[in-house]
């Protein structure tokens, strides 16, 4: 009569696949603290002790009806721990009696082919491989489980949530505050593209607009060029269709600060667009602005 599994470790076995399940179709561990998972866990811990129960049963029934001899050697086996009985019969070495019995009736070359039984161990991984495999994949068909578009739209989502929670937190950016970074130009260029290009002109050349990308400047508030555009953008210049963009609340301090940042690049940093080359014609009086 073969020794059976605590119901101990049973259960721990249950919660063990539970917890790796539930996972697969939740793709986090917050069902942790959910009461609909350890509902689960006590309902299969009963079932399990129920089934441990009945087993009871049918082992003291099968227990009477062993000679004294075979009685002796069940109790003496039963005391054995559980987990050194499993670690013997996964290791376990046949005696030469043992292998008559299992030995195969072919060879080769004086070897003999034992017909050895697999450990349990290797066993009950292969079970669960293959348990894991058709839940794997069913959560795969049927869930977000495991999609890569899926797993990046939830980072991007939760990093854009995360840049919005770090800029709300954040004072305003100001006048006084900005600073010219080369890491806002490209944000810059697209704010320039929805705002400015009408009366600018792509790249800045100039149109409706002053060009913005030579030395000619009719409003010069600020002594520094990056301060310049700032101000111009945050407060309008008044008697022209240049709107006071921060002021009337289209764009935050920090778009401004990344627009400034574009038109300082394409007025320091690239060679000015000229009247030859499509640009406006200067308008105003020529800078001579302070290094930043």
């Amino acid at each position: 009569m073969k020794q059976r599994t605590p119901v101990v470790i049973n259960i721990l076995i249950i919660i063990g696949l539970l917890i790796v399940f539930y996972y697969l179709f939740v793709q986090s561990y917050a069902f942790l603290g959910s009461p609909y998972f350890w509902g689960t866990v006590v309902i299969a811990a009963i079932l399990a002790y129920i089934h441990s129960a009945i087993g009871d049963l049918i082992e003291n029934n099968k227990f009477k009806k062993l000679s004294a001899e075979e009685k002796a050697a069940y109790l003496a086996e039963k005391k054995i721990p559980f987990l050194k009985r499993m670690y013997d019969a996964a290791f376990k070495k046949q005696s030469a009696a043992e292998e008559k019995d299992i030995l195969i009736d072919h060879g080769f070359d004086g070897i003999m082919e034992l017909d050895n039984q697999l450990p349990k161990w290797w066993v009950g991984l292969f079970y669960f491989g293959t348990a894991f495999c058709i839940v794997y994949i069913s959560a795969y068909s049927f869930t977000n489980f495991a999609h890569p578009i899926s797993e990046y739209e939830q980072e991007y989502k939760e990093q854009l949530a995360s840049i919005a929670e770090y800029e709300a937190s954040q004072p305003p950016i100001t006048i006084e505050s900005a600073k010219y970074s080369a890491d806002n130009i490209a944000a810059g260029q697209e704010i320039f593209k929805t705002n400015c290009v009408t009366c600018h002109s792509e790249g800045g050349k100039g149109g409706i607009g002053p060009n913005l990308t030579d030395n000619f400047w009719h409003n010069q508030p600020e002594k520094t060029l990056f301060k310049n555009v700032f101000h111009v953008v945050e407060n309008g210049v008044t008697g022209t269709a240049m709107q006071a963009w921060g002021k009337n609340g289209v764009l935050t301090g920090a778009d401004i600060q990344n627009v400034a940042a574009y038109v300082y690049h394409i007025n320091q940093e690239q060679p000015p667009i000229t009247p030859a080359q499509g640009g406006a014609k200067p308008y105003g009086d020529e800078a001579h602005w302070e290094k930043e």
